[in-house]
């Protein structure tokens, strides 16, 4: 660089203008470093000593707090390389290189666009040229410098951070239930409702695992949930609202309420278009993790039973996923079945038989992932009836046991409840009380604040007036639930348990958690029959065999019995005393529907059984048309003697269809009257010993 600053400075540069840049890393520093602020501002000096005039010297000092490391976000230092780069600036001041950019890909792209546009940069030491090899060499370095410095100051305060992570000594932001002792030491929240909310989420996640099943206990009891506010106004305070599954999954995953201290369990991350992002570290990256730094709400072997109930919760395939928790559906052993042959996790699918969902067991982890045939597919009804009789026999014995520990568990919940409604009921004294005397100390001459306090005091009275009510609607029903004749009931269908267990009040989701606390995994094979292995809980297994579910095809198919049937009936009545018959005998066809005309006929066409018709003209029968061609009489005639039992017929369909047998003896006779007749009439004698049919 030359020592002679005013060589660089041309009458071009001079008829552009000059732009300052102020930048301070964060509002803190604006606020306390002043001093520093103080010198970026006094280089308007060295701009008007150079031969700018004041009015063209503009400030830009937008970016103040916000970090040099990256120009996203920082619309003050775009403008600048917008001016640079359509030349408008003739020289660009910033107290030190780190002030515009400590990141170099930034900082050179100011560079190459001052070369281009031939723009002066002035830092504290001097004036730069990058048009000149020597300045955009220094110019480079000392960029290059800025951002050293960064990363040394980011790698001091990250490595006291860690190290002070290490001892468990950093303070770091605790989650809602967790306060900082004034010795700095972790203790649980000495405000006793919200100690109370997270014992009761704890304990209702132990009782029913899926998150899910919290939030809906929380909704269904009308109980609030507390959440500290972080940021902005009210920041520290605590607002209770409604609970959420994300919510819950938050504090579940969080190993603070264990009393375990942890560091390193996120990390920042770059997206696509390198905006910052939290990314989760799995347990075994962690960097640091102290076991029992602080008392916790729950233990440390709970925390990991609750990680893995969490990742059986996920869907998914593969061998984390066997034994989710139980869902909606009529599955009984979702979640706990094996494929023999290749030994991943079945699933359950449903599908509609009959008007119902039927349940089907089916590993489809090597059609998902090779692109193959699914391994097997198994009705699940026959397997759950199979299941459900073996239950039934293991659990019988114990099942008064069973019913006395669920009735002592619902005394419990109950209990937590009412503690929980008598919580909510002295918060809401507390602010009744507190409203009351905000309105008692206010001047009563100023009534637009009166007037607002004792609208918030009517208000708090009536919110208190609606939990009292409920509060004592919900002891009232909750008495009802305890009292003598409830726990009657209960052990009353204890001596039962197969009773207790077929009953169709029972939701699906309820019935699933017995095989849960028995049985580990199920595995089917499916071949001639369907092959059952159980495995217990604490190694005993037991093997079951049922037959393999008939496809519809022979669901549908009709017993050969009733064709059998159908087939010998045919032989003396039609179709419809055909179906009528089967009805008289119970018979049903495959829907459980009862026999008609139509349904006969579809059978016997199904099974190539020869008609009543064609019986009937195989022993010789004739229709009424060819008898009148014999007799030469017309067909009317014909059907008119049968009617009046001179000819025999056999009925094969409705009544006015009939065939005719043929002729034995023949008596011509001739008319008689006052006229002779024109044509002789045949009367045909019956046979004697026979009558017309």
């Amino acid at each position: 660089m030359s020592t002679d600053l005013y060589q660089k400075v041309t009458p071009d540069h001079l008829r552009r203008d000059a732009f300052l840049y102020v930048r301070q890393s964060s509002l803190r520093q604006v606020f306390e470093n002043t001093e520093s602020t103080k010198r970026q501002y006094a280089l308007r000096e060295r701009a008007v000593t150079l031969g700018w005039p004041i009015e063209r010297v503009h400030v830009i000092d937008s970016d103040l707090g916000l970090s040099g490391a990256s120009a996203e976000h920082r619309d003050g230092f775009q403008q600048l390389v917008s001016e640079v780069a359509i030349g408008h600036a003739g020289i660009v001041l910033g107290l030190e290189v780190s002030r515009l950019a400590r990141n170099n890909a930034d900082w050179h792209r100011l560079i190459e666009l001052a070369a281009l546009t031939h723009t002066l940069i002035l830092d504290e030491d001097g004036v730069y040229d990058p048009a000149y090899f020597n300045d955009r060499l220094l110019l480079g370095l000392k960029g290059t410098m800025s951002e050293a410095e960064l990363h040394v100051l980011n790698a001091r305060l990250q490595g006291g951070m860690r190290n002070k992570a290490r001892r468990g000594e950093l303070e770091l932001p605790l989650p809602i239930g967790l306060v900082y002792h004034p010795n700095g030491s972790v203790v649980l929240d000495p405000d006793q409702q919200i100690h109370a909310s997270l014992r009761l989420l704890f304990d209702t996640y132990r009782q029913t695992h899926p998150a899910s099943m919290v939030v809906r206990r929380f909704r269904r009891e009308g109980w609030v949930f507390p959440q500290r506010i972080r940021r902005g106004i009210g920041k520290g305070e605590v607002q209770w609202g409604g609970l959420n599954t994300s919510r819950v999954l938050q504090i579940l995953h969080n190993p603070r309420y264990a009393g375990a201290f942890v560091y390193g369990r996120t990390r920042i991350g770059r997206k696509a278009d390198l905006t910052g992002t939290q990314l989760k570290v799995a347990q075994s990256d962690w960097q640091v993790l102290i076991r029992g730094a602080h008392v916790g709400y729950i233990d440390w072997d709970e925390f990991e039973r609750n990680q893995v109930t969490l990742r059986q919760s996920a869907n998914g395939f593969g061998s984390l996923a066997r034994g989710t928790v139980p869902r909606e559906g009529d599955g009984l052993l979702q979640g706990r079945v094996i494929c023999g042959l290749c030994g991943n996790r079945m699933r359950v699918r449903y599908q509609k038989v009959g008007g119902r969902l039927e349940p089907y067991y089916v590993c489809h982890d090597v059609a998902a992932h090779d692109a193959g045939k699914p391994c097997q597919s198994v009705r699940g009804r026959a397997i759950d009836d199979a299941i459900s009789a073996l239950l039934l026999q293991t659990v019988g014995p114990a099942a008064i046991e069973v019913a006395l520990a669920v009735e002592d568990e619902i005394a419990g919940r109950i209990e937590q409840a009412n503690s929980m409604r008598m919580k909510q009921l002295e918060r809401a004294r507390y602010e009744a009380e507190l409203a009351r005397r905000r309105y008692m100390n206010v001047d009563p001459a100023n009534r637009m604040v009166a007037d607002t306090l004792e609208a918030d005091w009517n208000d708090r009275l009536r919110r208190l007036d609606v939990l009292q009510q409920e509060h004592e609607r919900q002891r009232q029903s909750d008495q009802d639930l305890l009292g003598d004749e409830a726990r009657a009931r209960i052990r009353a269908l204890a001596d039962d348990f197969a009773v207790v267990w077929n009953d169709r009040r029972i939701e699906s989701i309820e019935r699933k958690r017995m095989p849960r606390l028995l049985i580990e995994d199920v595995t089917l094979v499916k071949s001639d029959k369907v092959s059952i292995h159980v495995r217990f809980r604490g190694g005993r297994t037991t093997s079951l065999a049922v037959d393999k579910p008939r496809s519809m095809a022979l669901v549908r198919k009709t017993q050969p019995a009733v064709v059998t049937l159908i087939d010998g009936l045919l032989e003396t009545c039609t179709d419809q005393q055909v179906a009528t018959r089967l009805n008289e005998l119970g018979y049903t066809n495959w829907q459980h529907q009862i026999f008609t005309a139509r349904k006969v006929a579809l059978v016997r066409t199904t099974y190539e059984l020869p008609s009543r018709f064609e019986r009937l003209r195989s022993r010789g029968l004739l229709t009424g048309a060819e008898l009148a061609m014999q007799l030469e009489v017309s067909q009317t005639t014909i059907h008119q003697w049968g009617r009046q039992g001179l000819l025999r017929w056999h009925v094969y369909g409705h009544d006015h269809r009939c065939l005719y047998e043929p002729l034995g003896n023949v008596v011509i006779v001739r008319g008689t009257g006052g006229r002779k007749a024109t044509r002789p009439t045949f009367i045909v004698a019956p046979t004697p010993g026979q009558g017309a049919m």
